[in-house]
């Protein structure tokens, strides 16, 4: 049961550290956290673990925080503000890759000793680098589409979790599907290619309703740059 209490602890730290980022910076605080969770998402998912009984990789509950990020900015700013985020991830993902690769063809000199290991976690396959940026960019222009949409029938305050969960649940099961499609799919049997796809989506599932009492207190909350002197 450790990694199941770890991986606990994990999704409620990385919800209280984004609400601490929108408390001190607002706005740009929630930008930072979106450029820098899908760049570390895609770093840990090179990691696999056991967890509910299930082979996942890493990465998929600060993967996910980046959903409750785009969801406060469209609550509270609008969906041209959450767009703006969901292409500042995209782009942060894109650079990662770009300059690693670029790291990774320099000759280390005899006394390096990380070579290997940058060369394990950022020698990533182009058909996973592709479709992990492939699936970011559908699924969240996709959130922020449903959440908008889901506002108009749903605005009440106390509806924030139909607009949160509604959103956050379906486009997770695009990103999920796609992700897999294209960096697993052919690569293993369909049965084990369904059971990755399963796990992946469970786990996003879980994370995607834990964090909707998280969006609330994002809603009560008034950043310090935007208190009036």
């Amino acid at each position: 049961m450790f990694n199941e209490f770890l991986g606990l602890g994990f999704v409620l730290a990385n919800f209280i550290m984004l609400l601490v980022m929108y408390k001190f910076f607002g706005k740009a605080g929630l930008f930072a956290w979106v450029a820098m969770s899908t760049i570390l998402a895609n770093i840990q998912v090179t990691k696999t673990i056991e967890i509910i009984g299930l082979t996942a990789t890493l990465g998929n509950s600060l993967y996910a925080s980046t959903f409750l990020a785009t969801d406060i900015l469209n609550e509270k700013y609008g969906k041209k503000e959450a767009k703006k985020a969901v292409w500042l991830g995209f782009f942060s993902l894109l650079v990662m890759v770009i300059v690693m690769q670029f790291g990774l063809k320099f000759i280390p000199d005899d006394s390096d000793f990380a070579h290997g290991s940058l060369e394990t976690i950022f020698g990533l396959v182009p058909q996973i680098a592709i479709a992990s940026m492939i699936a970011y960019l559908a699924s969240q222009h996709i959130d922020v589409m449903i959440f908008s949409a889901l506002r108009k029938l749903f605005p009440k305050d106390s509806q924030f979790w139909i607009r949160n969960n509604g959103s956050t649940l379906l486009s997770q099961l695009l990103d999920t599907l796609i992700f897999t499609s294209i960096a697993f799919y052919g690569v293993f049997p369909f049965d084990v290619w369904l059971q990755i796809f399963i796990s992946t989506y469970v786990l996003k599932f879980i994370v995607s309703l834990l964090d909707t009492p998280f969006g609330y207190l994002a809603k009560w909350i008034t950043p310090i740059d935007e208190k009036k002197v």
